[in-house]
């Protein structure tokens, strides 16, 4: 009986009626999810696309560095071969002006040397004289090392072709010993430092 009863309530129990109003509101709700699921896949893909940007600009910027990089690069080294050519021609130079001074002094010293040797050839003759000449070749052979210390060297025209650049002819003259153009004697030697000519050698030349 009281399982009947119960039943009997439940049925009697009016139906709950929900608000037009929040009927309403649902159905809105409903209607704009759409939208919302849309502004979300938006934002979504731009904040895909944000950094990708941003690595591209990146890329751009490292691109352009290394081109001024590149260009300071070439400035650099351009400048520093210019002081380096700078550099070697100052030396040079220097080198050339200490050259041109020694070659002035060692001019003078040639003419003495010379002298020593001419009078070595034409030394006189006994006991005396002997003496007379191992003390010229002595003062010879001193200024000798000089000369060669100071890097000056003989010019080599025994026997040899005449060349221009090397000797200077006093006179051709025929001599059935020598052949054309072939150094006959050399009457004032010649000298140079490295490869520049101090004065050629003065020879007799057969032709």
């Amino acid at each position: 009986m009281e399982e009947k009863d119960k039943q009997e309530e439940i049925k009697q129990e009016p139906e709950k009626r929900v608000p037009a109003q929040q009927v309403d509101a649902a159905k809105e709700e409903k209607e704009e999810s759409p939208k919302d699921n849309t502004s979300e896949k938006e934002a979504q893909e731009e904040m895909v696309t944000i950094p990708l940007k941003s690595m591209e600009e990146q890329l751009r910027e490292i691109d352009e560095l290394k081109e001024k990089v590149a260009t300071y690069s070439d400035g650099w080294q351009r400048e520093r071969a210019d002081f380096d050519n700078y550099r070697k021609r100052v030396l040079r130079d220097r080198d050339q002006e200490k050259q041109n001074i020694t070659v002035e002094i060692i001019k003078k010293y040639l003419v003495l040397y010379d002298d020593l040797g001419l009078a070595l050839k034409n030394a006189p003759t006994g006991q005396e004289a002997k003496q007379w000449m191992e003390g010229i070749a002595l003062i010879l052979k001193k200024m000798q090392k000089i000369l060669e210390a100071e890097g000056i060297e003989q010019i080599n025209a025994e026997k040899v072709d005449f060349d221009p650049h090397l000797h200077e002819a006093i006179s051709h003259e025929e001599n059935p010993a020598y052949e054309s153009g072939q150094v006959i004697e050399v009457v004032k030697p010649g000298y140079r430092i490295e490869n520049r000519i101090i004065r050629p050698a003065l020879v007799r030349v057969a032709k």
